[in-house]
């Protein structure tokens, strides 16, 4: 089964600036790994105005921080996923989660979709310059 990918904004509120709301398949990825209170990943980080985004998949592989519950991911453990294109797949798997966070699955994505999901993401995120 190949999963689909939609990556949107939320505003910066009174705690995080701007975050990623990562879907896929239309549900949330980082609630339920991070608990109440936790947020998912910076838009800054994971779109940097000095170079390629974090989410861009290559046959290396890389970790990737997604989230971090309320209490910090110094406490208890960042969530992050293990990104990498296979061919025509882009693989999401091999996830770490904060202390009692729930392990979301593998994702198998289409790399012509995911590759044009997070172009789109790059180019519409706020105040982030895209190479």
């Amino acid at each position: 089964m190949v999963n689909q990918l939609q990556i949107s904004t939320v505003p910066p509120g009174p705690r995080w600036p701007a975050q990623l709301l990562l879907r896929v398949d239309g549900a949330e990825v980082v609630p339920d790994a991070v608990g109440d209170g936790g947020r998912g990943p910076l838009v800054n980080k994971v779109f940097p105005a000095d170079g390629p985004g974090l989410l861009r998949a290559t046959g290396e592989g890389r970790r990737v921080v997604l989230g971090e519950p309320e209490c910090t991911g110094g406490c208890c453990g960042y969530l992050s996923v293990f990104v990498r294109r296979c061919g025509d797949i882009v693989e999401w798997s091999d996830w770490e989660v904060p202390e009692g966070g729930v392990r979301p699955p593998t994702f198998h994505f289409d790399a012509g979709r995911y590759e044009a999901e997070v172009a789109r993401a790059s180019e519409s995120a706020p105040g982030i310059r895209t190479r």
